[in-house]
């Protein structure tokens, strides 16, 4: 779909824009259902990854690294009792499901690429626009853990700065399960840090400035089941811990220009046999 012209004013004012009823329920239920069926399938076994976004210095295992190409999964913070068993059962402490579900699982592929998602693009002047990560994000109940306050082009970085994130709420996202907060035209106070592959192995932060983000105007971004919340690639936001018995499932993507350039040095990586592709 098109955006329109006061739509594009608002997102260029606030750095996000929420529509509602883009994905109907029906659909968020057959994403939900595919990735359930996922992480039954997945055995722990082959690798157990800790998705942390407080341990901002960690040098990350191989299995985060080489995920930009690959369908993997990421465990809760809280997800493991000292003696390095499961809490609960692995359907209830996975984190997050990534990074290229939208080109490795037919489904998510089919949703993620579609003439409305390109007209988007399109809207938002996301020249020759190619589809670089998508994550399915659970947040648990009672142990989905806090995302602090980031800027996704930290993560996703191009020059010039072209990203933007397409985030789908497959269930309701309310302050008491762990809906994003975002800071309104925080966009508009510039890159903070990227997040490097370090020359010495793992990844490590490039800090351009150190002055804390102005958290106090942080608001909070309840939606229903259904809703895209567009984001600019350096608006602020974050999301609180789930302490609720709800989750809050919900799927995201992350668009660049194939007309910008994409560092080397960038953490998410992928092989030429799985080139990026548009929709």
């Amino acid at each position: 779909m098109q955006l329109k012209a006061e739509q594009l004013e608002l997102y260029r004012r606030d750095g996000y824009l929420v529509i509602e009823d883009f994905v109907s329920g029906e659909v968020c239920d057959q994403l939900r259902q595919r990735a359930a069926q996922l992480v039954k399938d997945f055995d722990p076994a082959e690798a157990i990854s800790i998705f942390s976004t407080h341990e901002q210095s960690r040098l990350a295992d191989d299995y985060f690294l080489e995920s930009g190409d690959k369908i993997r999964f990421f465990f809760e913070e809280g997800a493991f009792l000292p003696d390095g068993t499961l809490r609960q059962d692995k359907e209830k402490s996975i984190n997050k499901i990534g990074h290229a579900l939208h080109d490795l699982d037919p489904m998510f592929d089919d949703f993620s690429r579609t003439a409305d998602l390109k007209a988007l693009a399109d809207s938002l002047s996301v020249t020759n626009p190619l589809l670089l990560q998508s994550m399915y994000i659970f947040k648990q109940p009672n142990i989905g853990g806090e995302v602090t306050c980031h800027q996704d082009c930290t993560f996703i970085y191009t020059e010039p700065m072209s990203m933007a994130g397409l985030w789908f709420a497959l269930e309701d996202a309310t302050i008491e399960n762990g809906c994003l907060w975002a800071i309104p035209g925080g966009h508009e106070l510039g890159l903070k840090s990227r997040w490097i592959r370090a020359r010495e192995g793992g990844m490590r932060f490039e800090v351009f400035s150190d002055v804390p983000w102005p958290e106090e105007k942080l608001v909070p971004l309840e939606v229903k089941k259904g809703t895209l919340i567009i984001l600019h690639g350096l608006l602020p936001h974050k999301s609180l811990e789930n302490k609720s018995p709800k989750s809050r499932h919900a799927y995201t993507l992350h668009v660049i220009s194939g007309d910008s350039n994409y560092p080397a040095d960038n953490w998410l990586q992928r092989s030429e046999a799985l080139p990026l592709r548009g929709f």
